[in-house]
C-alpha cells in the first residue's frame, strides 16, 4: 500500500501544482501557501495511524452535482462510529503522511490527483498546522462548555435549525 508521504516524495511540485490548479482553479491565489506546505510536509515525520485515505466521487444530495470527497476509513474499526467515513481536515499532518491510500482511490484517481485533493482537504481550515490545531482546540473547548451548561443555559444559548434557516433567509 502506498502512503501519502510516498506519493508526495515520488512526485515533483510542478506536476502537483499544475494538477492542483486544474482541479481547483480558484486556488491560484493560494498556490504559494500550497508550495510552502508541500515543502514542510517533506520534513515532517509520519505518525502511525489506523486510518486510510479514501478519495472518491460523491453526488450532492441537494443539487445532484458531483464532487470529490476525501475522508478517512479505519482499517480496523473498534466502535460503531469508526465504521463510518471520518472527516480528516483537523487531522495532524504527520498522521496524514502515514496514512495509506485506499486501493479503490488508487484505481480511480492518479497519484497527482490524489495528492492535489489531499492538499486541498488538509488546508480547508488554513495553511499552517498550528492554526488548524488551534481551531480544533477552540471547537473542543466550546463543546465542553456546552456540555457543562444547564438545560436552561442551553436553551438561552442555542437556536433550532429552523430558526437558523429563517435567520439566513432574512439576510
Amino acid at each position: 500500500m502506498k502512503t501519502l508521504i510516498a506519493l508526495i516524495k515520488d512526485n515533483a511540485w510542478l506536476s502537483i501544482e499544475l494538477t492542483l490548479l486544474d482541479l481547483y482553479p480558484d486556488e491560484k491565489e493560494n498556490i504559494e501557501g500550497y508550495q510552502k506546505m508541500f515543502n514542510q510536509l517533506q520534513l515532517i515525520n509520519p505518525e502511525p495511524t489506523n486510518i486510510s485515505i479514501v478519495v472518491k466521487w460523491e453526488t450532492d444530495d441537494f443539487d445532484n452535482t458531483k464532487y470529490v470527497d476525501v475522508s478517512g476509513k479505519y482499517k480496523n474499526p473498534k466502535t460503531e462510529e469508526e465504521q463510518f467515513s471520518q472527516a480528516l481536515e483537523f487531522t495532524p499532518w504527520g498522521e496524514w503522511l502515514a496514512m495509506e491510500i485506499a486501493t479503490e482511490s488508487l484505481q480511480n484517481f492518479n497519484e497527482l490527483e490524489i495528492i492535489a485533493h489531499c492538499l486541498y482537504e488538509m488546508t480547508f481550515i488554513g495553511f499552517e498546522e498550528e492554526e488548524i490545531q488551534e481551531k480544533i482546540q477552540n471547537i473542543e473547548a466550546e463543546a465542553e462548555k456546552y456540555k457543562n451548561m444547564t438545560e436552561e443555559e442551553r436553551k438561552e444559548n442555542t437556536i433550532s435549525l429552523d430558526e437558523l434557516f429563517k435567520d439566513l433567509d432574512d439576510e
